[in-house]
Protein backbone atom coordinates (compact mmCIF):
# COMPACT_ATOMS: atom_id res chain seq x y z
CA UNK A 1 0.00 0.00 0.00
CA UNK A 2 1.50 3.56 -0.65
CA UNK A 3 1.65 6.21 1.64
CA UNK A 4 -1.21 7.99 0.64
CA UNK A 5 -3.28 5.29 1.02
CA UNK A 6 -1.80 4.81 4.01
CA UNK A 7 -2.67 8.00 5.71
CA UNK A 8 -6.02 7.89 4.25
CA UNK A 9 -6.91 4.93 6.51
CA UNK A 10 -4.89 6.45 9.26
CA UNK A 11 -7.14 9.48 9.18
CA UNK A 12 -10.21 7.20 9.00
CA UNK A 13 -8.23 5.81 12.47
CA UNK A 14 -6.90 2.81 11.22
CA UNK A 15 -3.82 3.05 13.87
CA UNK A 16 -2.13 -0.07 11.65
CA UNK A 17 -1.89 2.03 8.87
CA UNK A 18 -0.27 4.74 10.19
CA UNK A 19 1.97 1.67 12.02
CA UNK A 20 3.25 0.95 8.62
CA UNK A 21 4.38 4.73 7.99
CA UNK A 22 5.53 5.03 10.69
CA UNK A 23 8.04 2.10 10.01
CA UNK A 24 8.58 3.08 7.03
CA UNK A 25 9.69 6.13 7.57
CA UNK A 26 11.12 5.94 11.11
CA UNK A 27 15.17 5.88 10.52
CA UNK A 28 14.96 7.80 7.63
CA UNK A 29 13.52 10.59 9.48
CA UNK A 30 15.18 10.22 12.92
CA UNK A 31 18.30 10.37 10.38
CA UNK A 32 17.19 13.63 9.03
CA UNK A 33 16.90 14.88 12.68
CA UNK A 34 20.01 13.55 13.62
CA UNK A 35 22.17 15.41 11.42
CA UNK A 36 20.96 18.58 12.03
CA UNK A 37 20.92 18.15 16.05
CA UNK A 38 24.10 17.69 18.76
CA UNK A 39 22.13 15.03 21.21
CA UNK A 40 21.14 11.88 20.01
CA UNK A 41 18.35 12.65 23.02
CA UNK A 42 16.83 15.38 21.09
CA UNK A 43 16.48 13.79 17.81
CA UNK A 44 14.16 11.13 19.39
CA UNK A 45 12.14 13.69 20.76
CA UNK A 46 11.90 15.04 17.59
CA UNK A 47 10.75 12.25 15.91
CA UNK A 48 8.62 11.73 18.65
CA UNK A 49 6.91 14.85 17.86
CA UNK A 50 6.49 14.55 14.13
CA UNK A 51 5.18 11.56 14.28
CA UNK A 52 2.68 12.76 16.76
CA UNK A 53 2.38 15.70 14.66
CA UNK A 54 1.56 13.22 11.99
CA UNK A 55 -0.98 11.30 13.86
CA UNK A 56 -3.00 14.58 14.99
CA UNK A 57 -2.45 16.14 11.23
CA UNK A 58 -3.71 12.90 9.06
CA UNK A 59 -7.30 14.40 9.12
CA UNK A 60 -6.54 17.33 7.72
CA UNK A 61 -4.00 15.65 4.87
CA UNK A 62 -5.53 15.92 1.63
CA UNK A 63 -3.88 13.71 -0.03
CA UNK A 64 -2.01 16.36 -2.45
CA UNK A 65 1.49 16.05 -2.83
CA UNK A 66 3.63 13.49 -1.59
CA UNK A 67 3.18 12.17 2.11
CA UNK A 68 6.56 11.66 2.72
CA UNK A 69 7.52 15.66 1.57
CA UNK A 70 4.50 16.22 3.68
CA UNK A 71 5.98 14.24 7.04
CA UNK A 72 9.92 15.73 6.57
CA UNK A 73 7.90 19.49 6.11
CA UNK A 74 6.82 18.23 9.83
CA UNK A 75 10.11 17.01 11.11
CA UNK A 76 11.97 20.49 9.13
CA UNK A 77 8.97 22.70 11.16
CA UNK A 78 9.66 21.23 14.83
CA UNK A 79 12.88 21.25 14.41
CA UNK A 80 12.96 24.97 13.49
CA UNK A 81 10.81 25.38 16.47
CA UNK A 82 12.66 23.59 18.79
CA UNK A 83 15.86 26.14 17.67
CA UNK A 84 13.01 28.73 17.85
CA UNK A 85 12.36 28.63 21.37
CA UNK A 86 15.44 26.15 23.04
CA UNK A 87 12.84 23.14 23.34
CA UNK A 88 11.36 20.69 21.93
CA UNK A 89 7.19 21.43 21.26
CA UNK A 90 5.25 18.59 22.71
CA UNK A 91 2.08 19.63 22.06
CA UNK A 92 0.94 17.22 19.92
CA UNK A 93 2.23 14.61 22.05
CA UNK A 94 0.13 16.29 24.90
CA UNK A 95 -3.15 15.88 22.58
CA UNK A 96 -2.73 12.08 22.04
CA UNK A 97 -2.56 11.77 25.89
CA UNK A 98 0.92 10.17 25.56
CA UNK A 99 3.17 10.21 28.86
CA UNK A 100 7.16 11.31 27.98
CA UNK A 101 9.77 8.48 27.50
CA UNK A 102 12.24 8.10 30.05
CA UNK A 103 15.72 7.13 27.75
CA UNK A 104 18.25 4.33 28.87
CA UNK A 105 21.47 4.18 27.39
CA UNK A 106 20.25 1.34 25.02
CA UNK A 107 17.59 3.49 23.69
CA UNK A 108 20.11 6.74 22.68
CA UNK A 109 21.99 3.80 20.96
CA UNK A 110 18.95 3.07 18.78
CA UNK A 111 18.43 6.50 18.38
CA UNK A 112 22.29 6.51 16.72
CA UNK A 113 21.54 3.29 15.08
CA UNK A 114 18.17 4.07 13.22
CA UNK A 115 20.03 7.79 12.05
CA UNK A 116 23.22 5.47 10.56
CA UNK A 117 21.04 3.18 9.13
CA UNK A 118 18.61 5.84 7.99
CA UNK A 119 21.20 7.83 6.18
CA UNK A 120 23.54 4.34 4.81
CA UNK A 121 20.22 3.65 3.10
CA UNK A 122 19.47 7.34 1.77
CA UNK A 123 22.87 7.42 1.22
CA UNK A 124 22.52 4.57 -0.90
CA UNK A 125 19.18 5.51 -2.82
CA UNK A 126 20.79 9.26 -3.50
CA UNK A 127 23.93 7.43 -5.35
CA UNK A 128 21.27 5.57 -7.60
CA UNK A 129 20.37 9.06 -9.15
CA UNK A 130 21.84 10.75 -12.29
CA UNK A 131 24.59 13.20 -10.73
CA UNK A 132 22.19 16.32 -11.65
CA UNK A 133 19.22 15.04 -10.02
CA UNK A 134 21.28 13.96 -7.19
CA UNK A 135 23.13 17.54 -6.66
CA UNK A 136 19.04 19.19 -7.05
CA UNK A 137 17.51 16.91 -4.37
CA UNK A 138 20.30 16.94 -2.16
CA UNK A 139 20.46 21.14 -2.53
CA UNK A 140 16.59 21.83 -2.08
CA UNK A 141 15.77 19.21 0.45
CA UNK A 142 18.74 18.25 2.19
CA UNK A 143 20.54 21.81 2.43
CA UNK A 144 16.94 23.77 2.26
CA UNK A 145 18.92 25.85 -0.55
CA UNK A 146 16.53 28.03 -3.05
CA UNK A 147 15.95 26.78 -6.89
CA UNK A 148 17.58 30.13 -7.84
CA UNK A 149 20.53 29.09 -6.17
CA UNK A 150 20.90 25.50 -6.86
CA UNK A 151 20.01 26.21 -10.53
CA UNK A 152 23.33 28.96 -10.52
CA UNK A 153 25.42 26.12 -9.93
CA UNK A 154 23.79 23.81 -11.47
CA UNK A 155 23.82 26.10 -14.64
CA UNK A 156 20.41 25.42 -15.66
CA UNK A 157 16.70 27.51 -15.33
CA UNK A 158 14.46 27.11 -11.66
CA UNK A 159 12.38 25.08 -13.86
CA UNK A 160 14.90 22.01 -14.70
CA UNK A 161 15.85 22.33 -10.90
CA UNK A 162 12.10 22.04 -10.02
CA UNK A 163 12.19 18.75 -12.72
CA UNK A 164 14.91 17.08 -11.54
CA UNK A 165 13.90 17.77 -7.34
CA UNK A 166 10.52 16.37 -8.29
CA UNK A 167 12.11 13.26 -10.41
CA UNK A 168 14.50 12.48 -7.79
CA UNK A 169 11.68 12.42 -4.89
CA UNK A 170 9.68 10.33 -6.88
CA UNK A 171 12.34 7.76 -7.67
CA UNK A 172 13.13 8.23 -3.69
CA UNK A 173 9.63 7.61 -2.63
CA UNK A 174 9.61 4.43 -4.79
CA UNK A 175 12.67 2.47 -3.50
CA UNK A 176 10.67 3.53 0.10
CA UNK A 177 7.39 2.15 -0.76
CA UNK A 178 9.79 -0.91 -2.58
CA UNK A 179 11.50 -1.50 0.72
CA UNK A 180 8.63 -1.34 2.60
CA UNK A 181 6.82 -3.86 0.72
CA UNK A 182 9.85 -6.28 0.79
Amino acid sequence: MDDSALLRRAAAGDDEAFAVFYRRHLDEVVAYLRRRVAEPELAFDLTAETFAAAVVGAASWRGEGDPVAWLYGIARNKWRESVRRGRVEDAARLRLRLEPLELEDADLLAVEVRADAGAERLDAWLAELPEPTRRAVVGRVVEERGYGEIAAELACSEQVVRQRVSRGLAALRARIEEEGEA
